[in-house]
């Protein structure tokens, strides 16, 4: 017996081992089909990157004039000398440039046009005011999708304040969007002018609202919104608001109102004089309010002390008439 299973164990064995060589040969030969086909994917990647770079050069590098002569009068960085491709490479860069100076720069250095003069009328200050967030709060359901809420007093804010500020809605939405938001919020047109994203300079990721680009005197501009970023390059031309969460019992725009208008009753001849008290606030509308609140106060007191003293004269008057009769001070 142990004469048979010898010679089985070593057959086994060797089985075994033959096995286990077949393994590591097939191992390897898909470690290198794993990095051959890496390989090809890399160069197919790279022959398409290639290709695809060729293909916007030649597209985006194609001459924008009729003869070369005259496309290197327009760009000084063009020249006649220069081989047919670095000019195409240059024009692509430039398209690009531009195209991104288009996304990140205001649209125009003069948003609006000039104010109006007389006989027409043009509103002594301006508001410049966000939609989103301020005006309308957005909503979505899988029922109805996208929703827009709007908020308690747009009507009255527009209403009071049309007379006194020439309203613009400058909103960091597209104007596709925005629009028809716009036309819904004011049936009556109260709304003198709208700027949408594309107006925007476009800084850290925020798109900042330039007021120098508005064509508007700083002094009289008040900016409304929910982000102290959307103002920072003038911040004390700005109120941020707190943004609206959809309640229908929020009284902010009404509060906003009255403090707009009496800005304006008041004649104050630069508004940011006004605003900067209320830039470290967390709700200046709240401290608005309750500043208010105490200068009310303060004028029942003196009014109550005026009242007292003319009392109190009147008292010693009468007085002095009856201790000295008219007969005797004569």
């Amino acid at each position: 017996l142990i004469a048979f299973f010898i010679p089985l164990m070593g057959s086994s064995v060797s089985e075994d081992g033959k096995g286990s060589s077949s393994d590591e040969q097939r191992e390897k030969k898909q470690k290198e089909n794993t990095a051959y086909a890496k390989k090809m994917v890399l160069r197919i990647a790279g022959l398409m990157g290639a290709g695809s770079g060729i293909a916007v050069i030649y597209i985006f590098g194609v001459k924008t004039f009729p003869t070369l002569h005259a496309t290197a009068t327009c760009n000084s960085s063009f020249s006649l000398a220069d081989p047919v491709v670095v000019q195409q490479f240059r024009r692509t860069y430039k398209y690009f440039k531009d195209y991104r100076q288009m996304i990140i720069e205001p649209t125009s250095p003069k948003l609006l046009p000039d104010p109006l003069k007389e006989p027409y009328y043009q509103p002594p200050y301006t508001l410049v005011i966000e939609l989103t967030d301020v005006l309308l709060h957005p909503e979505w359901s899988l029922v109805t999708g996208w929703r827009f809420k709007k908020r308690p007093g747009i009507d009255s804010l527009f209403q009071q304040l049309a007379p006194l500020y020439e309203i613009v809605i400058f909103t960091s939405e597209t104007g596709m969007t925005a629009f028809p938001l716009i036309d819904s919020v004011d049936p009556h047109g109260f709304i003198s002018y709208r700027l949408f994203r594309d107006a925007t300079h476009y800084m850290d990721g925020h798109h900042v609202k330039d007021i120098s680009c508005l064509n508007r005197d700083p002094a009289k501009v008040v900016v409304v919104d929910c982000k102290k970023e959307a103002f920072r390059l003038q911040p004390f031309n700005g109120m941020a608001l707190k943004k609206w969460d959809g309640s229908s019992e929020d009284r902010t725009l009404f509060d906003l109102a009255a403090f707009l208008k009496t800005i304006a009753l008041s004649g104050v001849e630069d508004v940011r004089t006004v605003l900067e008290n209320y830039s470290m606030e967390d709700d200046p509308l709240e401290a608005f309010k309750r500043r208010q609140s105490q200068l009310e106060q303060e004028e029942q007191q003196r009014l109550a002390d005026l009242s007292k003293n003319k009392k109190q004269q009147l008292f010693l008057g009468s007085l002095a008439s009856r201790l000295w009769p008219r007969s005797k001070q004569q």
